[in-house]
């Protein structure tokens, strides 16, 4: 149940970064937005870590900086991978990578059930 919650809450996360960079990045819908928000984890969960490590010298270059880079990418490719969701470049997904992130996470922790409580 925590799951559905947390991928619904990731879809409005989306939701709010379109609405914020109408110009750079489009969702189409709420199913498109939570279509993209799996495709988002799905590339976080599998590639990411891939990635990280096949980066890691640059990333340790440039002390950790590098990993908003990767993010970007991620985020820029999952907009390409889908219909609904569009993100127009480089830029346009670094940003919104970071606010899909804030987003996300401020979302997560006001839907979060603390230790102890039910």
């Amino acid at each position: 149940m925590r799951l559905i919650l947390l991928w619904l809450l990731n879809a409005c996360a989306l939701l709010a970064v379109a609405y914020l960079m109408p110009a750079s990045i489009e969702v189409a819908s709420f199913p498109a937005a939570m279509l993209a928000a799996l495709l988002l984890g799905l590339v976080n969960a599998v590639l990411r870590p891939l990635l990280v490590l096949l980066t890691l010298p640059v990333t340790l270059l440039t002390l950790g900086l590098f990993l908003f880079v990767l993010n970007g990418l991620m985020f820029w490719l999952a907009g390409s991978m889908l219909e609904g969701f569009v993100v127009s470049g480089f830029w346009p997904g670094f940003f919104g990578a970071m606010l899909y992130s804030i987003f996300s996470s401020l979302l997560s922790s006001l839907f979060s059930t603390r230790k102890g409580q039910k």
